[in-house]
């Protein structure tokens, strides 16, 4: 699999040296980009802690805490910039205390499968919502950090995807077949 990040980092830099427009304010539109944005990653942590609490497969957990260092990798970096910009930051929910996924009941806890196929809708998720933000950008440097987030969902995305695949849990549409093209006989 490709680095992604190391792909991120030669574009933004040909990028920013193309232009580079940090003084310019934030439009209404970058800022409800930033806001939103961090709003989701705020919850989305909510849910990895709870994840790491529940689920005891090495896979799964290893998932968790990718995407947990990365949402707060993203949810620093994006503070920062909001707190710079003077824009106030959305609530954030409480810290979830570390619980043994072993003393969980049954009944409470999500299963692996569910714990891993949410995640990974929660990484297209973000993705899509970082391209559609760095189009919006008129800010070179908002609309890097947007491309920089939704390279590194995009790879947890394909980390997702793989262990789901082989775990067997991929969830996926039927085969779509043209109407009027041969059926493969059974």
């Amino acid at each position: 699999m490709p680095n992604f990040a190391q792909l991120f980092e030669s574009a933004a830099n040909v990028f920013q040296s193309l232009t580079d427009n940090k003084k310019d304010p934030l439009h209404v539109g970058e800022v409800m980009s930033c806001w939103t944005y961090l709003a989701f990653v705020n919850n989305i942590m909510t849910y990895e802690e709870i994840g790491l609490n529940t689920t005891t497969d090495s896979g799964v957990r290893e998932l968790y805490q990718d995407g947990y260092k990365i949402a707060t990798s993203h949810k620093e970096q994006i503070t920062k910039l909001m707190q710079e910009e003077g824009v106030t930051l959305p609530r954030s929910p409480e810290k979830k205390p570390y619980s043994d996924p072993s003393a969980v009941p049954v009944g409470v806890s999500f299963t692996d499968f569910e714990l891993a196929n949410t995640i990974n809708i929660n990484f297209v998720a973000a993705a899509d919502m970082c391209a559609a933000a760095a189009s919006q950008c008129l800010r070179t440097d908002i609309g890097l950090m947007f491309l920089k987030f939704q390279t590194e969902k995009l790879a947890m995305g394909y980390k997702a995807k793989e262990l789901i695949q082989k775990k067997g849990w991929l969830i996926k549409p039927p085969s779509y077949q043209p109407p009027g093209t041969p059926h493969p006989k059974k």
